[in-house]
């Protein structure tokens, strides 16, 4: 059931983003002058009715749905306090807490990592599928390669040097955001997905890993995923994340420079592109962080993707869409986010 969100439409000062070219941001650290809302209402009946339609088709699949005009505050939320598995959504949030620390000066981006086998992660991961023939990264690389990559082994690598999974949800509590969990290393979370053992660094290539995983009974992999899909372990809320993003729109979390560069990193990333961006205008600017689960034997546990997105006329506004449990094959999963996209920009006229 969609529901409104309790932030009201008031006076606000927030982070504005401006398209110096088409797909481009530029300006990214000036703050808006203070202002009365001037962009439409959402249309919030015409997109509750659509996103009910098109969580209708998806059943038993779970979806949840967050939108959120950057000027005024005003929402849209649909499975609003539901948990759903983020899968690699985390990775923006494990970004936003290394800027901090880098805000801090308590980490350079200069600083060099010297990964051992046991560092690697499963896959997805380009720097474990590299290892042994480089070996070497910068907290700048990794930070790139787990945010616009997606890359297990940088995302954990990085979580570590920062204090681990414990160390970013304390900083999301610190900050106010609530409905937002890290809990595992990837190294943790992605075998346990399936009821395997922990994790090996032999199993660090797609085969070796879908032969350990294929070596669990087909019937213990499924109630693996089924139990991952009910931990509230490594989960947001629509309504947690909308705040998040909104929170990262407005400066409050991280320095005016880490935030441009968080941004730009969500704005370069290739994967996804069949999901939020594809229900876009094609003259939107889109900073965003897809997630995906692997799929077995039909199912997948997290099909996700969340971001901001700015239209032509420089109207903000923050989006996220989960589909956890779906037994679609990948291009309808991407098909059924770009719809809620397309859906959103008919609400906001």
């Amino acid at each position: 059931m969609a529901t409104p969100m309790a932030t009201p439409m008031t006076i606000l000062s927030r982070r504005t983003l401006l398209a110096a070219a088409p797909g481009l941001l530029a300006g990214c650290g000036q703050k808006m002058p203070t202002t009365l809302s001037t962009t439409p209402k959402i249309d919030l009946t015409g997109l509750d009715r659509a996103v009910g339609e098109i969580a209708g088709r998806v059943q038993p699949a779970a979806l949840g749905v967050g939108l959120m005009n950057l000027e005024s505050g005003q929402s849209y939320l649909y499975a609003a306090d539901r948990r759903f598995p983020m899968q690699s959504v985390f990775k923006m949030l494990l970004g936003a807490a290394a800027l901090a620390e880098v805000d801090a000066g308590r980490l350079l981006m200069t600083e060099r990592f010297f990964l051992l086998e046991e560092q690697l992660s499963p896959q997805h991961s380009p720097i474990a599928a590299a290892w042994p023939a480089r070996r070497e990264y910068t907290a700048a690389e990794l930070l790139a390669a787990a945010v616009s990559d997606s890359d297990n082994t940088a995302a954990d690598v990085l979580m570590k040097r920062i204090g681990g999974p414990g160390a970013v949800t304390a900083w999301l509590t610190a900050k106010h955001m609530k409905d937002l969990r890290v809990d595992r290393y990837e190294r943790e979370l992605q075998p346990a997905v399936y009821g395997m053992a922990s994790f090996r660094p032999a199993w660090r290539t797609e085969a070796a890993f879908g032969a350990a995983l294929a070596a669990v009974a087909p019937a213990d992999r499924m109630a693996a995923m089924r139990t991952y899909m009910a931990d509230p372990r490594d989960t947001a809320t629509p309504r947690g994340m909308l705040i998040f993003l909104q929170a990262l729109d407005r400066g409050d979390l991280i320095s005016q420079a880490a935030t441009k560069e968080l941004l730009r990193l969500m704005s370069t990333t290739a994967r996804g592109g069949a999901r939020l961006r594809a229900g876009l205008p094609t003259s939107a600017f889109l900073a965003h962080k897809p997630g995906t689960s692997g799929v077995d034997q039909g199912l997948s546990t997290a099909h996700n993707d969340v971001g901001v997105f700015t239209l032509a006329d420089k109207r903000s506004y923050a989006i996220c869409v989960f589909l956890s449990g779906s037994t679609l094959d990948e291009a309808a999963r991407d098909a059924v986010i770009a719809q809620v996209a397309a859906a959103a920009v008919r609400a906001v006229g």
